[in-house]
């Protein structure tokens, strides 16, 4: 079978039937991408950024986070599985349960994509840039080995900004997560 031939029921019943592997599918079905679990570097760096950015959800109350585990059905068509990923409480709430229980059919307000080893900085970006044309408004490319993180802010035209900020210097939610501030080199 093609994976241009995959259902999204088929889909679903794939990642099902394999919940130790961590899948996703590319726009309109073209390709399944099958990760590889990361390492425990890597893994224990994502949990404190992840937790990090849980505090702040929880003292905020203003949306919900996900971790690496979670799939949601982007407007492409693709289904992608960010390493920590936040929706802001009205727009999860407008989803049906049955949605909810699903991979939601919503692009996250904020995404974060955690460069592990053997990654290409190259399939990272344009992953990001899928984020940010479906809709993400923003999001942060975790590049440890360069000890960097390139921030995407969304905008309304394809030529959102990217700015790139050193781990002693740091991250911000800005507008959309006020009150998040997160510096990534005391995490490490």
């Amino acid at each position: 079978m093609d994976a241009g031939d995959l259902s999204d029921e088929d889909f679903l019943a794939i990642c099902t039937h394999n919940p130790d592997l961590r899948i996703e599918r590319a726009p309109a079905g073209q390709n399944i991408i099958i990760m590889s679990p990361t390492g425990s570097e890597t893994g224990a760096f994502n949990s404190a950024i992840h937790i990090e950015i849980g505090i702040w959800n929880r003292l905020h109350k203003s949306g919900v986070t996900f971790d690496s585990s979670t799939g949601f059905a982007l407007p492409n068509g693709a289904y992608r599985s960010p390493d920590t990923a936040w929706v802001r409480k009205e727009r999860w709430l407008a989803l049906s349960l049955e949605e909810r229980r699903r991979f939601a059919p919503i692009a996250p307000d904020f995404v974060v994509e955690l460069r592990s080893e053997g990654q290409s900085m190259e399939e990272l970006h344009a992953k990001m840039a899928e984020y940010m044309a479906c809709g993400c408004r923003l999001g942060w490319l975790i590049d440890p080995s360069a000890r960097l993180t390139h921030v995407y802010a969304g905008s309304e035209t394809p030529d959102w900004p990217v700015v790139v900020v050193p781990f002693d210097q740091p991250l911000s939610g800005g507008e959309l997560m006020p009150g998040l501030t997160v510096t990534l080199a005391e995490l490490r």
